[in-house]
């Protein structure tokens, strides 16, 4: 429905998923629910988290561009100091068209994220 407003209004709307990494195999996983807490003072009131499966953190921007993603994702995983962290982001219009594609590229690049190490943020090209 978002997406239709924004199409509609002519604005960008982002989504970036945020995955919390164990540090080793045998490290319990970080609870998603506590990283959402950790997290959603320092969004907007326009934008939406909630928790997500496989476990990560989705959050939809509103307004916000694929360019001020890596700003945005380092502003909030600074309060997740204490976890290592993967993430991944899309935006409409830039990178996707409609709604399941915005939120399947950006969990694409979460778990590629994953996958090539952690602590960083892909973007699709």
């Amino acid at each position: 429905m978002e997406i239709q407003k924004a199409q509609r209004l002519r604005y960008c709307v982002s989504i970036a998923c945020i995955a919390a990494d164990r540090r080793s195999p045998e490290e319990e996983e970080p609870a998603v629910a506590v990283l959402a807490e950790r997290v959603t003072p320092l969004i907007r009131s326009t934008d939406v988290v909630t928790c997500w499966d496989p476990p990560c953190l989705a959050l939809m921007l509103i307004d916000a561009d694929v360019a001020s993603l890596p700003s945005i994702v380092d502003r909030l995983t600074t309060r997740l100091e204490m976890y290592l962290w993967s993430a991944g982001g899309a935006s409409y219009p830039k990178t996707a068209t409609r709604a399941d594609d915005l939120f399947h590229q950006a969990l694409h690049m979460m778990m590629q994220a994953q996958r090539d190490g952690g602590s960083r943020l892909y973007l699709p090209t």
